[in-house]
């Protein structure tokens, strides 16, 4: 058991720290570049982020389900063959999405991108920073594979290792190549976000090579075991093919939700902004929701996430046991661990949006900037309850229902966004993400409710409770703002926006968690997870 938990906290203090680097990277990329510089990334990132999705289909993860599987009844050598046909799979689904997204660089910015205005983003520019960026889909979907199966050995180190050099190498030749083109070379910000996005390739190599010193290290204990092994599970590679993908199959597009509905605005808002007449600050207004502002609102849920998802292995359990009042309980628990950290979380943000936008990020067109984070920010709850109903659905075997609500979702984002955008500008993009992900996630607590009997009383209790703690946080952050606006120019300079920021946050933070863990509602939700707050919080 040691062994597993210091696995599972070692890949998930990687993760964050992965995570970390990748927010904090674009403070100093957006003194760099700026909005225009942002927009053309987020351009170039999300399709990506759909490429790599796609080539991989989810079978990073079922590898490591099915080498685990497969290990755990001593045939090593099933594990390995799976291994093989998948690195070969990978390894031609890669290349295959590199040539489709380079060689569809033109069609694809072409509609992302109506205007080749100078002034402006342009179709080519767009187009180079795609190209520049597809080389990594070579490289990223093979290496997933060997992850995949050092993980399905029980062995986390080579993926946690792997993860942070590849965003520590990425980050240094993204900031380190767009501030030499930029301040040495003269060179246009489209070179400089160029590199930078072909600075994933470089990271994705930096990993490769962590990941084959592993696999040298380790090769002679993997072959001693095939060695051992009295029995082989005789298994046609075409039946080995058809088990990855079942286990794979319905995960992927869960996956894709947040870069599909960005995908949605790439092409649209800009000819939607275009049309109502907002040309002008549509670079910036994009970047403000899907690269900056958004590496913010995904914040709250992080964490909140992790925790939730982390009671989903023994729901399957309940589930599969037909113990029904535990797999209520565990429903309950989850959703509710979303519902009491990410709804303080996001109205905290959303009271501080000026303040938090401008400190990282600098005090120019805040009135629009901080504005947009404001409205954007309580779309991280729906993103959060998307991610962990639609988990709560696998764990029910209704996988294929989450699929469904990700595609009814799309399909509102697609047909109502152009019109939300003309009518309230760059919000309406916001609105149409909100519109989206809100019906997903309606559907999903619809079908849990209809497939099991559950009943949502309890949750909605506790919200109510939560909303009552979140009133008097905001009533403090509001009175701290007013108190401190006296002396302190935090709508004007940055420094004070920043100790603003750190001021809302703590008074905000100490009054919802007094309120929260005097009435008992943290203990009944976390359970152990506040024996920390003791200290603090018990006189």
């Amino acid at each position: 058991m040691s062994n597993i938990v210091r696995g599972t906290m070692l890949l998930t203090g990687a993760s964050f720290l992965s995570k970390f680097l990748g927010m904090i990277y674009v403070i100093p990329f957006n003194a760099l570049v700026g909005e225009t510089g942002g927009t053309l990334f987020a351009y170039a990132y999300t399709p990506y982020s759909i490429f790599i999705s796609i080539s991989t289909v989810g079978v990073p993860l079922a590898v490591s389900k099915f080498v685990s599987k497969y290990n755990a009844v001593g045939d090593y050598e099933t594990g390995m063959r799976m291994f093989k046909a998948g690195i070969s799979l990978m390894a031609v689904t890669g290349f295959l999405a590199f040539l489709t997204m380079f060689f569809s660089a033109d069609w694809l910015a072409g509609r992302m991108i109506t205007s080749d205005d100078p002034v402006n983003i342009t179709v080519n520019d767009v187009a180079f920073v795609i190209r520049m960026v597809s080389v990594a889909l070579i490289v990223i979907p093979a290496m997933s594979i060997v992850r995949g199966f050092f993980q399905g050995h029980n062995s986390m180190g080579p993926t946690a290792v792997s993860q942070v050099v590849e965003q520590i190498i990425r980050i240094v030749f993204l900031l380190g190549g767009a501030f030499v083109i930029l301040k040495f070379m003269n060179g246009t910000i489209t070179a400089a976000v160029g590199f930078s996005t072909f600075a994933a390739f470089i990271g994705a190599m930096a990993s490769c090579l962590v990941l084959f010193v592993y696999w040298k290290k380790r090769k002679t204990y993997l072959n001693r075991q095939i060695e051992q092994q009295t029995y082989t599970h005789e298994i046609p590679k075409k039946d080995l093919f058809i088990e990855i993908f079942r286990y794979a199959g319905p995960f992927v597009l869960v996956g894709l939700a947040i870069p599909l509905y960005q995908m949605v605005d790439q092409f649209t808002f800009e000819r939607a902004m275009v049309a109502a007449d907002q040309k002008d600050i549509w670079e910036f207004a994009y970047s403000a929701i899907n690269f900056y502002g958004h590496k913010l609102v995904i914040i709250p849920i992080t964490l909140a996430t992790g925790l939730s998802l982390a009671i989903l292995p023994t729901l399957t359990n309940s589930y599969t046991q037909q113990n029904r009042q535990l797999l209520n309980k565990q429903i309950n628990q989850a959703l509710q661990i979303i519902l009491v950290l990410v709804i303080p979380a996001v109205v905290g943000m959303s009271m501080l949006a000026n303040e938090a936008y401008g400190s990282l990020y600098g005090m120019g067109k805040i009135e629009t900037t901080g504005t947009l984070l404001a409205w954007y920010a309580p779309v991280a709850l729906l993103f959060a309850l998307f991610s962990v109903s639609s988990s709560i659905l696998q764990g029910i075997n209704q996988q294929k229902y989450a699929v469904f609500s990700l595609l009814a979702g799309l399909l509102i984002k697609v047909l109502f966004n152009i019109q939300l955008i003309y009518i309230f500008g760059a919000k309406g993009a916001i609105f149409g993400t909100a519109l989206a992900a809100g019906t997903a996630v309606a559907m999903n607590l619809w079908r849990i409710r209809s497939a099991i009997d559950f009943s949502f009383k309890e949750i909605i209790k506790r919200t109510i409770l939560i909303g009552i703690f979140i009133l008097f946080m905001c009533i403090a952050i509001l009175l701290a703002k007013y108190i401190f606006g006296f002396f302190l120019p935090f709508e004007e300079q940055r420094w004070a926006a920043l100790v603003m920021l750190i001021i809302g946050v703590g008074i905000g933070g100490v009054v919802y968690l007094w309120f929260a863990y005097k009435s008992t509602l943290l203990e009944r939700v976390l359970g152990e997870k506040v024996r920390f707050l003791d200290r603090f919080l018990s006189k």
